[in-house]
């Protein structure tokens, strides 16, 4: 078995990364919209530290966890809006604290993990590695909703490499999903890192590939753009409808962004 400790710093350098561009706000500029519908900056790191919370349970005390995966399932549709909103009412200094310390707990117990342990999720059971992975894909997402707002540009790392893994295993979910019939080939993937190195998946001699720079891919997937501003490329037809509906988060189909001086 691999050594899952890259991961978990990786997961660490993100959400520092996310820290240190909302530690010095002032109380005001936490009330910023994001591009999330009614989300503010406090509401996307109140849903980071939900989150973590959750994983948190999940890796050390299942029986907590499934209060809290029961409870979510009375409102399948609203929890998610309604723990964020809880967060957000809390004063940004308390918020902050709460979320790093909640993610520091997180950090060691994951660390912690017997090899070879799986853990509940609202999906199917995670490692620990698969749960550093699926917590790093949310960290930088929203950390994307906060740059946006924010009106910065992150630096790329290659870190992104976590995300495009999750983007290219959650393809048959994401036709799934929709009760779309799912492609019976695999499709070769190559992207181009911030580094440059390139990451590929699926076989060489695929019929259909989907191409183009790591960034534009985890932004695809985590619907943080419209496919029509990236510059991702595919071929073949199953290929192509794949970039119109990928996601790489578990739940229903995202309404996903609007390309870029759409009104909507």
């Amino acid at each position: 078995m691999s050594d899952p400790t890259p991961v978990f710093d990786d997961l660490r350098e993100e959400s520092e990364q996310l820290d240190g561009l909302v530690a010095e706000l002032s109380e005001e500029r936490w009330t910023l919209p994001t591009p999330a519908a009614r989300w503010t900056l406090a509401h996307q790191i109140a849903h980071l530290h939900w989150t973590d919370r959750a994983a948190l349970l999940a890796v050390t005390d299942q029986a907590g966890f499934r209060e809290v995966a029961e409870k979510a399932l009375t409102a399948p549709d609203a929890f998610v809006d309604d723990a964020a909103e809880e967060g957000a009412r809390l004063r940004p200094a308390e918020l902050l604290s709460r979320w790093r310390e909640g993610r520091a707990a997180l950090d060691r117990a994951l660390r912690a993990a017997p090899s070879g342990a799986r853990f509940p999720w609202f999906g199917p059971p995670m490692s620990a590695a698969s749960m550093a992975t699926g917590r790093l894909m949310e960290t930088w997402a929203h950390g994307q909703d906060v740059a946006d707002a924010l009106g910065v540009v992150r630096p790329p790392t290659d870190r992104l490499r976590h995300v495009v893994r999750i983007g290219v295993r959650a393809r048959d979910f994401a036709f799934g999903v929709r009760g779309l019939p799912v492609p019976e080939e695999e499709f070769r993937v190559e992207v181009t890192g911030p580094s440059g190195a390139l990451w590929t998946y699926g076989p060489l001699d695929a019929a259909q590939r989907v191409t183009g720079p790591a960034l534009d891919f985890c932004l695809l997937v985590t619907q943080r753009a419209h496919r029509a501003d990236l510059a991702l490329h595919a071929e073949g037809p199953d290929a192509d409808r794949w970039l119109d509906l990928a996601q790489a988060f578990a739940g229903p189909p995202g309404t996903g962004r609007p390309p870029k001086g759409d009104p909507a």
